[in-house]
């Protein structure tokens, strides 16, 4: 049975592959981006089994009524994947305010009201699959990352908390983790140079100087093959609750995840004086 899906911030990227893989399989979409003019040759090839949606996530009004058009155009919704959003680059100290609540309200409230829109229908259906796009970045931190990671760090509690509030209801939930995927060009993007980039601070260009040597060099992932992976997820009977894509990142995240569990280990001592003297029974 062919399946319906929603795929926000799908003009580009992973989420335009996404879009393209499911469509050649047979399946249904409704692409949201903020301009659908790249999804007429789209149309052209695949019809009615596309619907675009203009759509802004940060929109809250905009995201309930296309998720809403979506459902009435195709009777159901089956697959829901939050891909919509952006990297703000910037040590702490040289983040305005806007910038770092223009990137959660992409990245964050965005995705929330994406949920909040098509929840109920999964729910009433009883079956559905809800995707959020995180990163690597949602795992680890790196220096001039602060606010994407704010952002993608929120996404991994709220998704998680959100797996086990709808399970009950038949939904799924899956938070895919990416390493760095090319662009159509081929190339990796760089992520100091996104177009997301806060004023600099002199006192940081050495830091930065650092960080440009070593940005790029970690295989570039395939988008399509990407896309190929994802359909294997939502069509599992028991998909997992994070998957890494690219393994670039895995042994990073490994030792990030030893160094954790060692620290918390080694000041046991401390803990355990936090906790203060337990009350008798």
């Amino acid at each position: 049975m062919s399946k319906v899906w929603l795929v926000t911030g799908s003009s580009r990227g992973l989420g335009r592959d996404f879009v393209e893989a499911a469509l050649s399989r047979g399946d249904k979409v409704a692409a949201t981006a903020r301009n659908t003019d790249s999804f007429d040759e789209l149309v052209a090839v695949y019809g009615d089994a596309v619907l675009p949606l203009r759509m802004d996530v940060t929109d809250k009004a905009a995201v309930f009524e296309g998720v809403k058009r979506a459902k009435e155009h195709f009777g159901r919704l089956d697959v829901v994947v939050n891909n919509a959003g952006y990297a703000q680059v910037g040590a702490i100290e040289e983040l305005t305010e806007q910038q770092l609540r223009d990137q959660l309200e992409t990245n964050v409230f965005g995705a929330v009201w994406v949920v909040q829109a098509a929840l109920p229908y999964l729910r009433e259906q009883r079956s559905g699959h809800i995707v959020q796009l995180s990163s690597a970045a949602g795992l680890i931190a790196m220096p001039l990352g602060g606010a994407y990671h704010a952002s993608k760090w929120a996404l991994e509690g709220l998704n998680e908390a959100l797996a086990h509030e709808v399970a009950d209801f038949g939904v799924k939930v899956t938070i895919i983790e990416p390493g760095g995927f090319a662009t159509r060009s081929g190339k990796n993007p760089d992520p100091l140079d996104n177009g997301h980039l806060a004023e600099t601070n002199p006192v940081y260009d050495g830091l930065r100087r650092r960080l440009a040597g070593m940005v790029g060099n970690q295989p570039a992932g395939d988008p399509a093959a990407a896309a190929q992976a994802l359909l294997k997820i939502v069509d599992s009977d028991a998909p997992p609750l994070r998957v890494l894509f690219g393994l670039g990142f895995y042994p990073m995240l490994q030792q990030a995840y030893a160094d954790r569990l060692k620290t918390w280990a080694d000041w046991q001592d401390l803990s355990a004086e936090a906790q203060g003297k337990l009350a008798s029974a």
